[in-house]
């Protein structure tokens, strides 16, 4: 699935419904949330690349067979990725609908990584999220602080967007054949979360 790479956002737990892209083979990091990074198998990237090369992207892969752990992992890093851009959006966007939605991105999938660490602690043997964003989780969050005003609020809708319809793909798959009954329970219940997210920021 996908590689790792370093970063560390301020005080922002690591996990993140939505999230998106390509990845490197470089190692990882992750916040201040306590989860340990791990290297992915060299065949994740392989998987990756042929993926990105057939013009699939995330959502083919997203439907391809997922371990738990890659199940959590992905999930906490998309959390991860739209705490952070929630933190961000609550600055910069230019309306108070934008700036309200960061807000809720920050605050649900602040919880979703609770109940997504919850659920994978029951796994046997017990499975520890390892949020690491990818390169284009990365880049979509140093647009992000670089942008101003308008093009901002332009460039986090779209964004948002994006990943929210990842993030979906993914539970959805897991919740079909995902091999931790815990973990396909998260998968169940998360979907209404993030598909209510999704229609809201399409409705702006």
């Amino acid at each position: 699935m996908m590689k790792k790479h370093l970063l560390v956002l301020g005080g922002a737990p690591m996990l993140a419904l939505g999230a998106c892209g390509t990845t490197s083979n470089d190692s990882t990091a992750v916040v201040d949330n306590g989860a340990s990074v791990t290297n992915a198998p060299a065949g994740d990237a392989m998987a990756d690349n042929m993926s990105a090369m057939n013009g699939m992207g995330d959502n083919a892969m997203a439907a391809a067979p997922m371990s738990g752990q890659d199940f959590a992992n992905t999930l906490a890093a998309s959390d991860a990725y739209e705490i952070a851009g929630g933190k961000l959006a609550q600055q910069k966007a230019t309306t108070k609908a934008l700036k309200d939605f960061g807000k809720e991105m920050v605050d649900d999938h602040t919880k979703s990584t609770a109940k997504l660490k919850a659920a994978a602690a029951k796994a046997g043997p017990a499975i520890t999220p390892a949020p690491a964003l990818t390169d284009e989780q990365q880049a979509n969050l140093k647009t992000l602080q670089t942008a101003t005003g308008t093009d901002f609020d332009a460039a986090y809708k779209s964004q948002q967007v994006a990943a929210h319809e990842k993030a979906l793909a993914t539970l959805r798959a897991y919740a079909g054949s995902g091999d931790v009954p815990s973990l396909r329970d998260f998968s169940r219940d998360a979907q209404d979360m993030v598909s209510n997210h999704y229609d809201k920021i399409k409705g702006m």
